[in-house]
């Protein structure tokens, strides 16, 4: 039995071929999951029913089972209606689970078109595409080495 918290085999089979500076996108349900991808890029669909699994329950899996060096968020642009609204709330929850996981990482917003051409990125290996219904939940993980 895996001692990982995350037991999704085909999640588990992308990342184990996966190295480092591999990109991960778990992206929210409003997500173009389809046509904003890395030609390298596998798509795990995860959508259960709206809202289930979110972004952040993916996020604390891929966590506990992978070294990240790197976590982007969707950064809003200055001229979209939500941009007055500050961070999305998702964005609390992300460093709240990063807080209890130890990892030393910070979010690192990149504005949404500049996030695409990340994720268009020959590096990116997976996407998981959740029930998310959280507006910019959107986060792009850059797998780090394992040290020991």
């Amino acid at each position: 039995m895996l001692k990982t918290t995350l037991l999704h085999p085909d999640i588990l089979r992308a990342i184990a071929r996966g190295g480092h500076h591999s990109r991960i996108l778990i992206a929210d349900g409003n997500y173009p999951a389809a046509t904003k991808k890395g030609p390298n890029a596998e798509l795990v669909c995860l959508q259960l029913s709206p809202g289930i699994p979110t972004v952040a329950q993916t996020l604390r899996a891929l966590l506990s089972a992978i070294p990240i060096d790197h976590l982007h968020t969707m950064g809003i642009p200055s001229d979209d209606p939500y941009a007055k609204h500050g961070e999305p709330p998702a964005w609390a929850e992300y460093k709240q689970i990063i807080a209890e996981s130890g990892a030393a990482l910070t979010l690192d917003p990149v504005l949404k078109w500049d996030f695409y051409k990340q994720v268009e990125s020959p590096d990116h290996i997976l996407t998981i595409q959740t029930a998310d219904q959280a507006l910019w939940a959107n986060v792009l993980l850059v797998v780090g080495c394992r040290t020991s």
